[in-house]
């Protein structure tokens, strides 16, 4: 820990993120470079670490340092904080290492009061500007130092004094009211803090000490914790706190506040783009208090101060080799720059800032690799509400599907599925309380999907992410009737046919229909992906059940497929009959023996497509896993309608039959019940027509003259006599196959880790496996006693209050998980040292599982299609080792 806890902005620079902040810092390198930069001084980060772990009090001798730091200031500018004839005003401000825009506190105009105002406007100054700057400062300092501890002081009281004084007068903008109006509103607000007792500060070291004690507050103000949450940002960094002597963009018609970016941060086009306000102060630009005016209309109001912007724009990107967010302030027509940072921007205009800046010399392609934050390629690939909409946001769920949907709003996945059968019918989002796998068809049939419990890798998540489906999950403050097809959310009712739209990306529901056009798909995409591809040493596949699934990953980047569900091919509707028809006579042998001959058929044809979309690509195929309850009718309701039906003296013998197999197939809990290879060795049968049916439709493409390089994974073996057993059996089956189709198959057969005791047995497991594929996500189920299913019961509260860092289900666990998996790795490769390695769950497309897969050592990542492209560039900047984030 540092001893110095105040430096001046000349004392530092922008290495020194950690201790300053990022605004520090680089207001701290700006005013080294000689930009414009009203001098100030900066409270380090280590300081806020100090007030929480004191129970919320300053460290003893920090107001001597603070006052120290000032004197400097006060020589700099000559003038002296609470001087009536000479006044100093300051700004004090937040400043976390990472961005975090707007989520904490910030005072502007500290230093005014009634002496310094009425001191003011004896040496000239105009009244109004003093007493609209003096009005913000009591509004402000009040909100935020004293709002969190005096009940009822709220910033928006304030803003309805306001409102109501300006109907008083009879005008519309705060332009409008006289410097008199703006003296007696100040008034106004001073008695209203004090009637919720405490009296505005008057003393205006008092007003600064408030003042930083309210912005190391703010760091865990909710939407600070919600922010730091999303963006997985460390609570324990605590932020800065930079007071900088004011400069006043609310002077008169000389004057002016903004902010701006150097590039287009949703197109990146290489343009300066922004926004003003003359006559005002920042908060008025990005609170949408007045409508400000596009930055072009300055090149035409003050040509000198646009350009001279311009070129700082040029300096500053070019100094930090990136974008940059400014904000400026222009006081009697001298301009001044009070903070650049990094500027957030679109996937889009991520790519083309990257590409851009290695065409122009700016980065190296390195660099452009290790700058885009691979979960903004989403952005790039799916639909988004055309840029400029506005619209109504009615809830916020998870963010479950990215991309945007508008469509009427169904109820039943069978209507969606009827709706919207081919893609030709009308666009509709289906919504549910939660989905299941009988939903599927009417999922692929809309345009988006939305559901009231659920997480993020909830069913309607997994689908959502696989086919690129836009999907708002878990949306917990909607109720859903499925009896009467609607939704409701608070007062208001969304019927079936009443329009909604989703913004997936960001958890939205909207009311009503919203503009969706196709993301655009540019030439930098292409050259960007092409770059990642040069760097990256881990191969990535793509988890895809049909031939349109393949053709999709090949195209975004896959390199072959790394999972294919068997069983999700039995969901068709002309193959599910058959399925059910086998389980009710589940142990007859005939009849077992004539449906999977139908099947048979179906699923040749199946793997002859996918062995053809992949073009000699391999594919990991695995057998069966789920337990067959799962292809019947829900238990819990049928058992409702029987009993109905009973109650009404009517008998229906099907459903009935039905119900019986249902109760004998039901699994209390299918983690340890009859699915994966002991399904296999019940029902060996059933693998037996898989493996027949794989290998018969790769020996077709074979013979046609292409290639077909199956990898056959027995899922779900935590001994190694499952394994042992199983494979002998499907052995023969797959010699037979070369011998009637007198052709040789380079076919495999591996399993699935996903049973500690698997992964903890691997050098048996792998003396007859030739592949390994971790299935991560049951792995996380059985190493933690949790299902994937719990994130509204006790995973997000858990996560809330630090009992665990993360959803283990959304990134690897490392300590746990993750030590399983490299004890499987190690102990496979001393029997087995070329043995195949790969990831086959949901992770394989989370950036940071994707970083731990490079170190561990597996040969490949797979995900769904549509994260082929961020799982290539995460392990792109695994192997540079750059770009991961450090938050």
């Amino acid at each position: 820990m540092s001893n110095k806890r105040v430096y001046l902005f000349r004392e530092g620079d922008k290495s020194m993120r950690d201790l300053l902040g990022g605004k520090g810092a680089n207001l701290a390198e700006m005013s080294n470079i000689g930009l414009p930069v009203p001098p100030g001084f900066t409270i380090t980060t280590e300081v806020c670490t100090e007030y929480y772990a004191s129970g919320k009090k300053l460290p003893a001798g920090l107001m001597e340092e603070i006052e120290t730091a000032l004197k400097d200031v006060e020589k700099d500018q000559g003038k002296t904080l609470g001087d009536p004839n000479n006044p100093l005003l300051l700004s004090v401000r937040s400043g976390a290492k990472f961005s975090m825009p707007g989520m904490m506190d910030t005072v502007l105009n500290l230093g005014l009061n009634d002496q310094v105002a009425e001191g003011m406007i004896a040496k000239g100054a105009d009244p109004r500007f003093v007493y609209d700057s003096y009005r913000r400062l009591i509004m402000m300092l009040s909100d935020v130092a004293f709002g969190d501890r005096y009940e009822g002081i709220s910033k928006h009281d304030f803003e309805h004094q306001f409102y109501d004084l300006k109907a008083e007068l009879g005008v519309k903008e705060d332009l409008e009211v006289s410097a008199d109006k703006l003296k007696e509103l100040c008034e106004r607000y001073k008695a209203y803090v004090q009637s919720k007792g405490v009296t505005f500060p008057q003393d205006a070291r008092e007003q600064m000490k408030e003042a930083v004690e309210a912005v190391f507050r703010s760091w865990n103000n909710e939407r600070a914790i919600i922010y730091r949450r999303r963006e997985k940002i460390d609570d324990a960094i605590g932020t800065a706190v930079n007071i900088q002597a004011m400069v006043f963009g609310n002077m008169g018609d000389d004057c002016g506040t903004g902010v701006a970016f150097t590039r287009n941060a949703s197109t990146g086009d290489k343009e300066v783009f922004g926004e003003y306000l003359m006559n005002a102060q920042g908060e008025d630009v990005v609170a949408g208090v007045r409508t400000p005016l596009d930055l072009n209309e300055l090149k035409l109001q003050n040509p000198i101060i646009y350009n001279e912007f311009v070129n700082f724009c040029n300096v500053l990107e070019h100094h930090y080799k990136d974008m940059q967010d400014i904000e400026f302030t222009i006081e009697r027509n001298k301009l001044f720059i009070l903070q650049c940072r990094s500027g957030k921007r679109t996937g889009t205009a991520a790519v083309k800032t990257a590409v851009d800046m290695v065409h122009e010399c700016l980065i190296t392609k390195e660099e452009a690799i290790a700058r885009v934050n691979p979960d903004l390629l989403n952005q790039v690939l799916l639909p988004v509400i055309a840029p400029g909409t506005k619209y109504d946001v009615i809830a916020k769920g998870l963010p479950a599907g990215p991309g945007a949907a508008t469509g009427v709003a169904v109820f039943d996945a069978n209507r969606a599925a009827e709706m919207g059968k081919g893609g030709q019918g009308q666009r509709v989002i289906l919504v549910r309380a939660d989905t299941s796998p009988d939903d599927l068809a009417g999922m692929l049939a809309a345009q988006g999907v939305l559901t009231e419990r659920g997480g993020m890798t909830s069913h309607a998540a997994l689908v959502a992410r696989g086919f690129g489906i836009p999907t708002v999950a878990g949306c917990s403050s909607i109720r859903v009737d499925a009896e009467k097809r609607q939704f409701t959310i608070g007062d208001v009712t969304i019927k079936e046919g009443d329009y909604i739209s989703l913004n997936g990306g960001l958890g939205e529901v909207i009311h009503g229909q919203v503009p969706v056009e196709d993301a655009k798909m540019t030439g930098d995409f292409g050259t960007f992906m092409g770059w990642a591809d040069e760097f990256r040493k881990m191969g990535v596949r793509a988890n895809a059940d049909s031939p349109a699934d393949v053709r999709k990953a090949i195209e975004l980047g896959a390199e072959g497929v790394g999972l294919t569900r068997t069983e999700h091919m039995f969901f068709e509707g002309d193959r599910r009959p058959v399925v059910v028809s086998m389980i009710l006579d589940i142990d007859n042998p005939e009849t077992r023996a004539a449906k999977l001959g139908e099947l048979l058929e179906f699923q040749r044809e199946d793997f002859k497509g996918i062995f053809e979309a992949l073009e000699g690509r391999p594919a990991t195929i695995r057998l069966i896993d789920p337990p067959l309850h799962e292809f019947l009718p829900n238990l819990t309701e049928l058992t409702a309608e029987v009993a109905v039906d009973k109650a009404a003296g009517k008998s229906d013998a099907a459903k009935e039959t039905m119900l019986r197999a249902a109760e004998s197939m039901h699994e209390i809990n299918p983690m340890l019940g009859l699915r994966g290879v002991r399904l296999s060795i019940v029902y060996p049968e059933i693998v037996a027509m898989q493996v027949r049916a794989i290998l018969e439709g790769a020996a077709s493409v074979i013979k046609a003259g292409g290639k077909a390089v199956p990898e056959i994974m027995i899922p779900l073996v935590g001994h190694v006599n499952e394994l042992t057993t199983i494979k002998a059996d499907l052995e023969k089956t797959a010699k037979a196959v070369e011998a009637e189709q007198g052709v040789s198959i380079p076919y495999s057969f591996g399993t699935m880790i996903e049973v500690p005791r698997g992964a903890l047995t691997a050098d048996e497991i792998a003396v007859e496996a030739e592949f390994f594929s971790f299935g991560t996500n049951d792995l996380t189920q059985m190493t933690f006693g949790f299902s994937r299913d719990d994130s509204d019961k006790f995973l997000k509260p858990y996560v809330e209050r630090k009992i665990l860092p993360g959803d283990p289900f959304e990134s690897i666990d490392r300590k746990g998980v993750g030590q399983l998996m490299q004890i499987a790795i190690d102990k496979a490769k001393k029997v087995r040292p070329n043995i195949k390695l790969g990831i086959c769950g949901e992770h394989g497309g989370d950036p940071s599982s994707v970083q731990f897969c490079y170190e561990i050592g597996l040969d490949y990542v797979s995900c769904s299609p549509f994260r082929v492209p961020i799982a290539r560039l995460a392990a792109a900047q695994a192997a540079l080792g750059k770009g991961v984030s450090d938050k």
